[in-house]
């Protein structure tokens, strides 16, 4: 089959490799479209240390059912479906628990670290348990069903985080999950929601997709005009979808005392925060990661078209010109959110 392989860092090759072996209980699916995340563009460089080579990386995508594995019940060879980034073992106390992000054994497919390789949807083919598949509805193309498993990482998010109706938010860093995140947080019943971010064209897509007002963070100081904008007081709940230092004091400066900083931007392995800010202002700060049992309600929203994407996806490419697009990307090339690639 053909397959786009990091075979060392900053270096992809398309190439042949063998059609994965399934085993009972997983699913071989033919992947239609796969969307490049940010983190497999920070992976590309081995900046993250979670893309070690050899690896085909790719965990957003969607596609249709070619074979199942002994005991597969739920799916038949031509399903449609999606699948869960999340390789959970459905056996520890978390998975129990209902918290399968959590997952003591827990894999991503395309990561490849120090522990486990699992190669991911950047191929024709890829195999996966079955309870971590879904089915998707005719009416839903592949490129926008691609986009599900990032939708589940900002509705989740928003899950996690206390809003009330009426509350006014705020999302720092309007990326990918930070647009997914706008959306997420009017759905739930947030009256405002502030994007932040350092690139207008970034500010004016969370406009076109349900912010109320935008504010420019390298031209303007975004906590003083968010404390204008709330008489003094503050954002009820802020959302941080970068995962830097400076974003993260953005994020804290912004929300009012009693209110909630969800992380969600994992780019820093390590920052500083202004402790006694937290402490004295009784924030709750509130880890979010990956999903864990979105998957239903998003494939709906999107259905449904309340959740959009078409505007995000920036280009949908065959797999063959994945380097060019890898490349692209890692030269933060301006006016590019998701690119799409079909093996």
């Amino acid at each position: 089959m053909n397959a786009l392989l990091l075979t060392k860092y900053k270096h992809l090759e398309l190439t042949d490799l063998p059609v994965p072996p399934f085993r009972p209980g997983e699913v071989l699916v033919r992947i239609r479209a796969a969307g490049i995340c940010g983190s497999d563009v920070h992976g590309y460089d081995g900046g993250s240390g979670r893309r070690i080579p050899p690896l085909v990386m790719g965990h957003e995508a969607a596609g249709i059912v070619e074979e199942i594995g002994a005991d597969v019940k739920r799916f038949q060879p031509g399903d449609r479906v999606t699948f869960d980034s999340t390789v959970y073992c459905g056996q520890c106390f978390f998975c129990h628990s209902g918290d399968t992000n959590l997952c003591d054994n827990r894999q991503v497919l395309g990561v490849s670290t120090d522990t486990y390789r699992r190669n991911g949807a950047f191929a024709e083919f890829v195999a996966v348990p079955e309870r971590i598949v879904h089915q998707i509805p005719d009416s839903l193309t592949f490129e926008r069903a691609a986009l599900i498993e990032p939708t589940t990482v900002a509705v989740h998010a928003v899950n996690l985080t206390p809003v009330t109706l009426g509350d006014t938010a705020v999302v720092v860093g309007v990326g990918m999950i930070g647009l997914l995140a706008v959306q997420a947080l009017r759905l739930a019943g947030c009256a405002r929601v502030i994007a932040v971010d350092v690139d207008e064209a970034k500010l004016h897509a969370a406009r076109g997709l349900g912010a109320t007002a935008q504010i420019n963070s390298k031209t303007s100081n975004a906590p003083a005009q968010i404390l204008e904008m709330t008489d003094g007081r503050g954002a009820d709940i802020v959302l941080e979808a970068v995962g830097a230092a400076a974003s993260i004091r953005t994020a804290i400066e912004s929300v009012r005392k009693g209110g909630t900083v969800t992380l969600i931007g994992n780019l820093a392995p390590a920052v500083e925060f202004a402790l006694q800010s937290v402490v004295t202002r009784q924030i709750r700060l509130q880890g979010s990661c990956a999903s864990a049992g979105e998957y239903p309600a998003c494939i709906d929203l999107l259905n449904r078209g309340a959740i959009l994407v078409d505007s995000l996806i920036s280009a949908v490419a065959p797999l063959s010109e994945g380097p060019e697009w890898f490349e692209r990307l890692y030269q933060r090339e301006p006016n590019l959110t998701k690119v799409v690639l079909q093996p």
